[in-house]
């Protein structure tokens, strides 16, 4: 009985291998470039910027803990909708206390206007 080896095997005879292999890997393994690039003036910080890059497949990601675009409404329909439930329910609540607000005071009384006036042609 053979187990499969952790260590990948080696690409062809001489070495090469092709894009989708080597795409394939790190996808399936993951690969995070990070740096900063800090820029001073005589010793004092002007600019910071903190570079991260992960590059892994969906499954990779979702195994290491990232899994933002599931709730971002630009990226995800469903995360779309539920922020829309969201906002209709903020803005129901928020006229129901606008109508039990005018309820206890009262009816509005009523705006007496003047004759309409009729635009020159």
């Amino acid at each position: 009985m053979t187990f499969p080896s952790r260590v990948p095997e080696p690409y062809g005879q001489n070495g090469s291998a092709n894009l989708a292999d080597i795409l394939e890997r790190v996808l399936d393994k993951g690969l995070v470039i990070a740096g900063d690039i800090r820029i001073n003036l005589l010793d004092i910080e002007l600019l910071t910027i903190k570079l991260r890059l992960v590059v892994a497949s969906v499954d990779k990601a979702k195994e290491m803990g990232i899994d933002w675009w599931e709730t971002d409404p630009a990226l995800s329909s469903h995360a779309r909708r539920d922020e829309l439930s969201r906002e209709n329910a903020e803005l129901r609540a928020r006229l129901a206390e606008l109508d039990d607000g005018r309820s206890r005071r009262g009816p509005e009384p009523a705006v007496e206007r003047g004759p309409a006036r009729e635009e020159p042609s």
